[in-house]
């Protein structure tokens, strides 16, 4: 059976994470499984080029150096102290909340990474009660968590080189509309994901924000038929569809040192300041959809401070009272 996509980068982490020495392409290329099937040097070194930076643009903590006993040849490894979390304790209150997240991160794709987490968990010393701390909670339905199913389906469509066939919306108002797709590549921005390919109906080259996809995606056609051109870079293209929407203006928010890390990257650090007994950095962000910056800041919880403009707080404010309102009942 093929690896997929994803099964291929968390091969290339842990891989990376095994070992304190640069590890080189070549040795790359025969232990991590997936890479077995490029077939030739080049198919893999363009492989091999779009993980590393898909991995960097992950956050993944991506290191270059020389690997020793190699003859000088470049190799590869991920910052174990950048890229590992700080010793988890939690309290009582957040452990309550990763077994409410638990219930709610229930699609197929994710079940078995929630449950990884609780083993880790559980293997730290800290005990996390799933039934009594969510038995009151209504799981999210899967069309406000994203397209999970779509990004599965879209993965194995791109690994396997076949077209697919899906619902599609410009907007959250507008109606669906069938797209049909050569499917180049899946990769992320700001947060989001997005799919690049080659649009049949329209001849030509188009993005698909993921949650704008309907669950249902229809992969067709022979194995193999569909390839991404040589010289397109799929993110550039996505920065240069993406970036170009309007900044409708900024935000400033505090977040602690330890966590909100996707806030801290989308960002500019104005100071360092200290909350209450936290320690944190004031952060001054674009907003280019303020309804989807607050579920944004309200998603890391105490992590995360709004400072200005008071309206975000507000917002941020009744989203929190919402979902404390939604679990209690």
């Amino acid at each position: 059976m093929a690896i997929t996509k994803v099964e291929r980068l968390m091969n290339l982490v842990i891989c990376l994470l095994s070992t304190r020495q640069f590890v080189t392409a070549e040795r790359i290329k025969d232990s991590v499984a997936g890479y077995g099937d490029s077939g030739s040097d080049e198919a893999f070194s363009r492989m091999f080029e779009r993980d590393k930076n898909e991995l960097r643009d992950l956050g993944v903590p991506l290191e270059t150096g020389i690997s020793v006993g190699n003859g000088g040849v470049e190799g590869y490894r991920i910052n174990r102290d950048a890229y590992e979390l700080p010793e988890i304790d939690l309290t009582r209150e957040e452990s309550a909340a990763v077994a409410v997240a638990v219930q709610l991160w229930e699609s197929p794709e994710l079940t078995s990474a929630a449950q990884s987490a609780l083993v880790k968990l559980r293997a730290a010393g800290i005990q996390v009660d799933q039934d009594e701390s969510a038995a009151s909670v209504t799981a999210v339905p899967a069309r406000t968590r994203g397209s999970e199913p779509a990004l599965g389906a879209l993965l194995a469509a791109v690994d396997a080189g076949r077209s697919v066939r899906f619902q599609h919306r410009s907007s959250a108002t507008d109606p669906f509309t069938v797209r049909t797709v050569e499917p180049w590549g899946v990769v992320t921005f700001r947060g989001r994901w997005y799919l690049v390919g080659h649009d049949v109906d329209r001849n030509d080259t188009r993005t698909f924000r993921l949650s704008r996809i309907g669950d249902d995606v229809e992969a067709f056609g022979r194995t193999g038929t569909v390839h991404k051109p040589d010289d397109v870079d799929l993110q550039s293209i996505v920065e240069r569809v993406a970036g170009t929407a309007e900044v409708s203006g900024t935000a400033t928010v505090w977040v602690a040192h330890d966590g909100a890390v996707e806030i801290r990257r989308m960002g500019t650090i104005i100071e360092d300041r200290t909350v209450g007994e936290r320690g944190g950095s004031v952060v001054r962000m674009p907003v280019r959809s303020w309804e989807w910056v607050t579920r944004l800041i309200a998603g890391h919880g105490p992590d995360a401070l709004v400072l200005d403009p008071p309206a975000l707080r507000a917002d941020v404010i009744a989203a929190l009272r919402s979902a404390v309102s939604e679990g209690v009942r």
